[in-house]
């Protein structure tokens, strides 16, 4: 009788590694960088250790060191000096990210640059967008605003540029817009499948972006659909989506996993800031081997089926792994 031992492809280090099913390779990785317009608004986030808001140089100074670490991809959020309810400093040319963007590519011209798209860090009242006379977030009005950024954004250099308003139509807008302007080459990495979370916290904290009153439920997709997901990907892979996006992360992997059964196109998973925050919580006090956890949660993006993993420990891993 034959006696079938699975333990025998687990006995060593190198046995493992040759029958890996899944690997995390750190081209895969984007690393979020926050840049402050201010020199006030720069330092360590306390919410997010081991994280800070960048000066512009410092911004281009980290953006060097994750290039010779093997991560060539980052995703930039911007902290502006001033914000109104018309969300008017995202747009302006000389802009915080904007700035930013044409600095990294001025220093590194093949770093790949992502800029985020939203009105939420510019706004005075923490929405994503517009509001209209009753308080509500003017789809349409919004729309028009996000086209105005992507134009800037791509003015300056930007490789791609990432939706994450959750506005109804808005990557057909983009789209539609970038071509009249012949700006064809950028990309749109779309955050489709954007949930009303509770992770969000400690990125609020760093962004200054908490809104003023109600909450961004009305917008944002409500944690038990999973089929709205599908039909919100699939409407944004329509209007001309290139990569498109699952946020949060560890509370979505069945999200990501469908997604991946099926679409055929490139699958981003955000692994946000309160996942980012608990886990260096339980490290920071003994609870968890670091590393391993680390290892084990980026590797659990990549068999959930994503091709592109957007995480703060992007950094960290490279210089581990890299």
């Amino acid at each position: 009788m034959i006696v079938l031992r699975p333990r025998r492809l687990r006995r060593s280090q190198v046995m493992r590694e040759l029958v890996a099913e899944h690997r995390i390779g750190v081209e895969h990785l984007v690393q979020p960088l926050f840049v402050a317009e201010r020199e006030e608004d720069t330092g360590p986030i306390e919410s997010m250790p081991g994280i800070s808001r960048h000066s512009l140089d410092a911004a281009v100074a980290e953006a060097r060191e994750l290039f010779a670490l093997g991560i060539k991809s980052v995703l930039l959020f911007g902290i502006p000096a001033s914000k109104d309810a018309a969300a008017s400093s995202s747009y302006d040319a000389n802009g915080i990210v904007q700035r930013a963007i044409a600095a990294i590519k001025a220093a590194l011209p093949e770093m790949l640059v992502i800029a985020d798209l939203c009105a939420c860090e510019y706004t005075d009242h923490g929405h994503c967008g517009v509001l209209d006379s009753e308080g509500e977030v003017d789809n349409d009005a919004t729309l028009e605003l996000l086209c105005r950024i992507a134009l800037t954004y791509a003015d300056v250099g930007a490789d791609v540029v990432a939706p994450s308003d959750m506005m109804d139509g808005r990557v057909k807008a983009i789209r539609s817009a970038l071509d009249a302007h012949g700006r064809t080459s950028i990309a749109i990495m779309a955050y489709s499948a954007k949930y009303a979370s509770a992770f969000y916290g400690p990125f609020r904290d760093a962004a200054g972006s908490t809104p003023q009153q109600g909450d961004r439920r009305g917008y944002q997709m409500d944690a038990p659909n999973a089929r709205e997901a599908m039909r919100e990907i699939a409407l944004d892979i329509a209007e001309g989506a290139d990569i498109v996006m699952v946020k949060p992360g560890l509370p979505y992997l069945d999200v990501v996993r469908a997604a991946r059964d099926r679409f055929d196109v490139p699958i981003a998973v955000y692994n946000v800031s309160g996942e980012y925050a608990m886990l260096q919580a339980a490290i920071r006090n003994g609870w968890l081997d670091g590393d391993r956890a680390v290892d084990e949660i980026l590797t659990s993006f990549v068999r959930a089926g994503a091709d592109i993993v957007i995480s703060y420990f992007a950094k960290a891993y490279a210089q581990r792994h890299g």
